[in-house]
């Protein structure tokens, strides 16, 4: 472990005393402070309706967020078919958000089930999927996150009692494990699902690429290895670690998500560093979590209180120059949100975002 110390209040000069250590190493260069979000650092995110009122966005503003990511947007037909974004719409909720201080930079675009299974509509779904993409390049939108589900199997997850009474959110596989497949879905191996994305990748990403928009591929969560008797591809690093190998661009990318991976029994650092040290993490969820058994039985804890190390995850995305959106995502069920009737998790969302931002600026003060 180590301990950060910072001497004075304009110009200081952090140091690092170390484990076992009865001596300060200073830093290599004076920090000036007061320290803030730049065009080299992550940027602090968090989840924000796309039709927000003006207090909404006020709240995120007051506690220094200044950017937003969000997946609100329900381009769905009453027929069911997906249509593609349309720049009027997507330009008139970044230019309103533009006007209360606040930047769209990461927006969540389903994937079709035909794409997924293969089925006959998929090129119809691919179509919706790059026209929406060409009207993100139109409108200055960075980065299109995405999932590649045939199903979630979301009925393991269940309420625990954290401290102080607080709500937390843990799964077991063990409790589901022995559902059957879904009629309308069916059940589908690990080498048909690679087929699929694999079709999908190869139609979009040269799209994405030169328009100059990034994708992010969120990881399956839960992390079991089969949802309902199909196998879950992007479940595990080597899923991951081949996504980026079907097409070699910046745009084919993945959500970083440190609580997934530990999720998955990984070390988050190395992980971090295998996917940043290639340019392919396009966006990060950043929360904590407690693992009994790998993949399939797990607890989302208090970002301070979890098993991965959040420092060292952060100053491996400064080591790299990540820069883009950092989500500190998953606020638990805290009773002063209870008590306001409100239905949000506002306090939960500052609590994480000040810890977020205070492992930011540790960093930052390292020089």
């Amino acid at each position: 472990m180590a301990v950060l110390s910072a001497a004075g209040a304009g110009t200081a000069s952090a140091t690092l005393l170390h484990e076992g250590s009865s001596i300060f190493q200073p830093a290599d260069k004076e920090v000036k402070w007061p320290l803030s979000e730049g065009v080299h650092t992550p940027k602090v995110v968090l989840g924000c309706p796309l039709n927000a009122d003006v207090k909404q966005m006020r709240r995120l503003k007051q506690i220094g967020v200044n950017c937003v990511s969000t997946g609100g947007w329900n381009n769905r037909e009453a027929s069911g078919n997906l249509s593609p974004w349309k720049v009027d719409e997507l330009q008139g909720y970044m230019n309103r958000f533009k006007e209360n201080g606040l930047t769209l930079i990461n927006l969540m675009h389903p994937v079709g089930i035909n794409i997924v299974l293969g089925r006959g509509d998929r090129d119809a779904e691919i179509e919706v999927f790059k026209e929406s993409l060409r009207v993100a390049s139109v409108c200055g939108l960075p980065n299109v996150e995405y999932n590649f589900y045939v199903d979630r199997i979301v009925e393991g997850y269940y309420e625990v009692e954290g401290r102080g009474g607080a709500g937390l959110a843990a799964f077991d596989f063990e409790k589901v494990k022995d559902l059957p497949p879904k009629p309308e879905i069916g059940k589908h191996s690990a080498e048909e699902i690679w087929a699929n994305l694999t079709y999908f990748l190869k139609a979009v990403i040269p799209v994405a690429e030169k328009l100059g928009v990034r994708m992010a591929l969120h990881p399956n969560d839960p992390v079991s290895q089969t949802s309902h008797g199909s196998d879950q591809i992007m479940a595990n690093v080597a899923g991951l670690k081949r996504l980026i190998t079907i097409v070699d661009s910046p745009s084919n990318g993945i959500t970083f998500d440190c609580g997934v991976t530990r999720e998955m029994g990984e070390d988050p650092v190395e992980v971090c560093k295998y996917f940043a040290s290639r340019d392919r993490i396009n966006h990060v969820h950043y929360r904590n979590v407690i693992s009994e058994i790998p993949y399939d039985k797990y607890t989302e804890v208090f970002i301070d209180e979890g098993q991965v190390n959040m420092f060292a995850v952060m100053q491996e995305l400064f080591k790299h120059g990540y820069n883009r959106g950092l989500y500190p995502e998953h606020a638990h069920k805290l009773d002063y949100d209870l008590e306001s009737g409100s239905g949000s998790r506002y306090a939960g969302e500052v609590f994480n975002v000040g810890f977020a931002r205070a492992m930011m600026y540790a960093v930052m003060s390292l020089g």
